[in-house]
């Protein structure tokens, strides 16, 4: 099973796909009235930006990766703050406990945790590299 997770052909789909648990919040995190919208957008453009050097200029250096274990990191330590304040919400004078947000972000966070795995992974890191012939 780890030698198909970390085979050539999924590393730069798995690159692609690490906005998804960035950006899994409810659809009314990202009001512009809320402050919760630019820390996932932040962590977005870093982690597309880490991507595009790694996968389209071939950057040999490690700040790339960085620039991706740090977005998926804070991704985590993020959401493990907001996870108490957010559990209950007010409607109508009663508190009902949130699911929809919190099964949000233990998926998000379990995803992260994978993605954090994976991008540090020695195989991960040399099939980016471009091949020599």
């Amino acid at each position: 099973m780890k030698k198909a997770i970390l085979s050539r052909g999924l590393i730069i789909p798995f690159l692609i796909l690490q906005i998804f648990p960035l950006i899994l919040y409810p659809i009314e995190s990202f009001s512009i009235t809320t402050q919760e919208w630019w820390l996932p957008a932040l962590l977005v453009f870093l982690a597309i930006y880490g991507s595009v050097e790694l996968v389209v200029r071939h950057n040999p250096e490690s700040w790339p990766w960085y620039l991706l274990t740090f977005s998926q990191g804070f991704n985590i330590i993020s959401r493990l703050l907001m996870f108490m304040p957010r559990t209950i919400m007010n409607i109508n004078d009663q508190q009902v406990f949130n699911y929809l947000y919190i099964s949000l972000t233990v998926v998000a966070i379990a995803i992260s945790w994978f993605l954090l795995w994976y991008l540090e992974q020695p195989e991960i890191r040399m099939g980016v590299m471009p091949e020599v012939d």
